[in-house]
């Protein structure tokens, strides 16, 4: 605040020496300003003085600096008021050669293509493993088995069967019919054993197959601060993977033992049709 108030007081009495000296050019009582002392002639502006005046040149404020910059090149010129010229040699100097190939085609700008290495290992932090595209001749559905395994994709964990299908979040480098194996096994039992990992299981493994890309329902977030005009709604559908678990590998099954009751009864009616004849 004393600070404002001292440029508004030079400012004053700034205007008011302006006043005066054009309003009486012939008093006696001026006296000429010592040269020595001035370093610039004094302005025939009467306009007053501004506080702001040691600014050489104007400002541009804009909400880019794309605009800013635009602005002072048209303002910058030569000494001798020609424009800057520029050839299109130096221009080519100046630009830097990409590898197109270590960049997405038509893709967004910067985004990285990832070698096969890199791809593996990044679906194994996650979880799994593609083996590829499934093929007509791969039997890799089978019937029941009274087996069941814990694994964990991402950051959460499934109980799963030979047969069930999950949804997971959208896993990447894998398409529609391609086989995963889900390597990080928690957990796996049966009727007869229980076998726990710690944390996962050593040489166990469950096989799926990508069976959809999908979305999930719509949920809608509302953000509100009160009593500052502040509302927001947004809308945010999950992209998920549809798997099918089709085998369960690193744990002893036991036999499918048949349901004997129909073959009995079927004894009986053969022995009951024979004994009247």
């Amino acid at each position: 605040m004393a600070y404002r108030r001292c440029l508004q007081a030079l400012t004053r009495q700034a205007h008011d020496a302006t006043t005066f000296l054009f309003t009486h050019p012939s008093s006696p009582s001026l006296r000429p300003f010592p040269t020595a002392a001035i370093s610039s002639p004094i302005s025939t502006n009467p306009r007053p003085i501004s506080a702001f005046a040691q600014w050489c040149h104007l400002r541009y404020f804009s909400t880019s600096k794309q605009d800013d910059h635009v602005k002072n090149g048209a303002n910058s010129e030569d000494d001798d008021g020609d424009e800057d010229d520029y050839s299109d040699e130096e221009d080519d100097e100046d630009e830097v050669e990409y590898d197109v190939g270590d960049y997405v085609a038509g893709g967004s700008k910067g985004k990285k293509v990832l070698t096969a290495e890199e791809k593996e290992a990044e679906a194994a932090a996650i979880g799994y493993k593609v083996e590829g595209p499934l093929l007509e001749k791969d039997g890799v559905f089978k019937p029941y088995e009274p087996v069941f395994a814990v694994v964990q994709i991402g950051s959460h964990q499934f109980k799963v069967s030979n047969g069930d299908s999950i949804f997971t979040e959208r896993l990447k480098f894998c398409e529609v019919n391609d086989k995963l194996i889900l390597n990080k096994v928690m957990l796996l039992g049966s009727a007869t054993q229980t076998i726990i990992g710690r944390p996962t299981v050593p040489d166990a493994a469950v096989h799926a197959v990508v069976e959809e890309h999908a979305l999930d329902a719509k949920v809608i977030i509302f953000k509100k601060k009160r009593r500052k005009n502040y509302r927001r709604t947004r809308g945010h559908r999950q992209e998920l993977t549809k798997l099918r678990i089709t085998d369960i590998q690193g744990i002893e099954k036991p036999p499918i033992v048949l349901d004997e009751k129909p073959l009995k009864a079927a004894k009986k009616e053969q022995e009951k049709v024979a004994a009247p004849a």
